[in-house]
């Protein structure tokens, strides 16, 4: 599932695309929505609210889509070729005189009035790259079960809206925490640096077409020797890096399954249960 500031860029694309241009051509292909026409009417904006994107349209009409796992919105110039996947692939196409957005494999997507974009996103929690960012909502809501895993109070997008399965692993390698911790086992004010370092994490990688939230690591191995790693740089800090070297300690780093999702921790930095 897409990080936050995945979907930020996304609606930036199709804003930049879309937006203040009058559509030619609307095909929305799924079933509920097959009949409906947006041909003629103009994209006014689109944003993003945590991950889900909101297509803003003339005549109070918003366009609402989820990528999820697999969904992806691909831009093309009139004329150039589609390359995002197979036709029986296609849930909708948006054109205009000088591009074309095509969205793939979206497992959401519905029309509803813009009036009503509340019923579609109105359960999230503070999105941590939106106007309704409140750290201390988004603390307070994570803090509501002490019992919860860690892992999963932050994947939880009722809780603060933004963190995928790369961002909670990362925080919770920070945190000096597994993702199987107790999140009331947190010291408050760890829990509440944990909510500042997600901000900072998220609107760091912003603008960048590749996530890195190991600025300033100075890699070690166990023995403390500087660790090379087979990559010209380690942009993550042990999402991904099952068995190798952790870039604090040099420990072996782990992996495991936590929702069906792959989790990874280092045994050595960071305390708590395991499977």
């Amino acid at each position: 599932m897409p990080e936050g500031d995945t979907v930020l860029q996304t609606a930036r694309r199709l804003h930049r695309a879309l937006a203040g241009q009058v559509l030619t051509r609307s095909d929305l292909r799924v079933p509920r929505f097959a009949t409906a026409d947006l041909t003629g009417r103009a994209v006014l904006d689109v944003v993003s609210r945590g991950k889900h994107l909101l297509t803003r349209f003339e005549g109070g009409l918003t366009l609402h889509s989820h990528l999820r796992m697999d969904g992806a919105w691909r831009i093309y110039a009139q004329g150039e070729r589609w390359r995002g996947g197979p036709t029986h692939q296609i849930r909708a196409i948006l054109a205009n005189t000088a591009h074309t957005a095509v969205g793939y494999r979206l497992p959401v997507l519905e029309l509803l009035r813009t009036e009503d974009e509340e019923k579609a996103v109105g359960h999230l929690g503070p999105d941590l790259l939106g106007p309704d960012w409140d750290a201390s909502t988004a603390l307070r809501n994570l803090l509501t079960d002490p019992a919860r895993p860690l892992g999963e109070a932050l994947l939880d997008q009722r809780n603060l809206a933004g963190i995928g399965n790369i961002y909670k692993t990362e925080l919770c390698f920070l945190a000096r925490a597994t993702p199987w911790l107790p999140i009331g086992e947190l010291p408050t004010a760890t829990a509440a640096l944990l909510v500042t370092t997600a901000k900072q994490l998220l609107e760091a990688n912003r603008d960048r077409p590749e996530r890195i939230t190991t600025t300033g690591a100075r890699p070690r191995t166990a023995t403390g020797r500087p660790y090379r790693p087979a990559r010209p740089s380690e942009n993550l800090w042990v999402y991904g890096r099952n068995r190798r070297p952790c870039l604090r300690c040099g420990t072996p780093i782990r992996a495991g399954e936590q929702d069906a999702r792959p989790a990874y921790w280092c045994p050595r930095c960071q305390s708590g249960p395991t499977p």
